[in-house]
């Protein structure tokens, strides 16, 4: 166990030092005026801190090239419990329309896409790493386009766009490390571009005229070309029906994204409060415990979902930045892992929980802010959640092992 613990004391410091942290925000975020069930939850995320830490601790023990054989098992495995989850799947909290947790006896166990998220970084990793070269034109993407989609399709049938992003992070971050062109990168995601550009007829016509001109200058295959073109035009033009089909609490967050004050008692209520909650912290806050917002109940979710506007309300500037700074701090020793790792494999892996890790805190705090529509993402080592902490604590186990692997390998360099 030393040889892991001595692997990355920058990544161990980090995770522990925001294990602490959100853990003790969480315990505030149950103090409020009116006592409910939030008071408690702090002692069930110690229970899951336990089975998390077990499971870290076996993923350690776990060697890489296992796991790259064993990466095609474990995503049809995640792939199938997705599937069984749209049958039997359930919501709750701010996603009361999803179906996304399993449910046994009246009590949720967990959301199979937390598991499936993993299993995605693992068939990733190994595909990629099997490729001698970086992609050298589009045609090369299809194939881990759709080891992404696959699930992440699964899961916007259970009516968890947030989710479902998350996926598309992981694998922009892997092509990204992998070598492939940035170039590449804008033109696979330009159709969601075209579509969220496609409610203004102007910016729309803008946008698809920026495109030609980047694919004059780019000169793609020709086909690649036309097929990108005419995804961006497909996705325009169907932007539109989609959105009628969206369920009306999807809806709503949108519109309350881009003005939260039209309906400020229902749609825009959690966003309003956020910011309120995270304004009024001012540089000191108003002391551990002591948010007024968060003791009256404003703050929705504020154990899960909005559990940052806590944080900004009751220790200010300050410990925002504190926040913040730790999350750097994760993220850069991730990235470190995945640089020094000597082995393609584990170097794709670690990046991908860098991706992973990142877009939760980039959505989680950017919907908090009102600059992220909500999507129900929590925040990594913070939020309430048993499947997602077990999920962060397994990652960072795993990120140790290829710590491990690196330094025992011979690198030496310094942090």
């Amino acid at each position: 166990m030393k040889r892991y613990l001595q692997a990355d004391p920058p990544l161990i410091l980090a995770a522990g030092a925001l294990l602490l942290f959100g853990l003790l925000t969480l315990y505030s975020a149950g103090q409020t005026d009116a006592p409910t069930a939030v008071a408690e939850v702090w002692k069930r995320q110690l229970m899951w801190f336990g089975i998390g830490l077990v499971a870290a601790v076996f993923a350690m023990r776990i060697n890489p090239r296992v796991l790259e054989w064993f990466a095609p098992a474990a995503y049809a495995g995640g792939m199938l419990i997705l599937v069984v989850t749209l049958f039997i799947g359930t919501g709750g909290g701010t996603a009361s329309g999803t179906k996304s947790w399993i449910t046994i006896g009246g009590v949720r166990l967990g959301q199979p896409a937390e598991f499936a998220k993993l299993t995605t970084i693992l068939m990733l990793a190994r595909y990629l790493s099997g490729q001698r070269v970086a992609a050298r034109n589009l045609r090369e993407l299809i194939v881990p386009c759709l080891i992404a989609c696959a699930p992440a399709g699964l899961v916007v049938l259970q009516r968890d766009l947030g989710t479902a992003l998350v996926f598309a992070g992981i694998l922009f971050a892997m092509l990204f490390w992998a070598g492939t062109p940035v170039r590449y990168l804008v033109l696979l995601a330009s159709p969601i571009v075209s579509m969220l550009l496609a409610f203004s007829n102007l910016t729309w016509a803008a946008w698809t005229l920026l495109l030609c001109v980047l694919l004059v200058v780019w000169r793609p295959f020709v086909w690649e070309g036309l097929a990108v073109l005419g995804a961006n035009l497909a996705m325009g033009i169907i932007a539109k029906p989609v959105w009628v089909r969206l369920a009306t609490y999807q809806q709503h967050r949108l519109i309350s994204f881009l003005n939260p004050e039209a309906d400020p008692r229902a749609t825009g209520w959690h966003i309003i409060q956020s910011k309120i909650a995270i304004g009024s912290g001012g540089w000191l806050g108003k002391g551990f415990t002591h948010g007024s917002q968060k003791r009256l109940g404003y703050v929705p979710e504020q154990h899960t979902d909005f559990i940052f506007p806590v944080v900004g309300e009751e220790l200010g500037f300050v410990g925002v930045a504190a926040a913040l700074a730790l999350f750097f701090l994760l993220l850069a020793a991730l990235v470190r892992v995945a640089r020094t790792s000597q082995e393609p494999f584990g170097s794709l892996m670690a990046f991908g929980i860098a991706g992973l890790f990142f877009t939760h805190i980039f959505q989680s705090i950017g919907m908090s802010a009102n600059v992220m529509p909500i999507t129900g993402i929590p925040l990594p080592l913070f939020s309430y959640g048993g499947s997602f902490l077990v999920t962060c604590l397994v990652a960072i186990g795993l990120s140790l092992r290829i710590a491990r692997d690196a330094r025992e390998m011979g690198y030496r360099e310094s942090w």
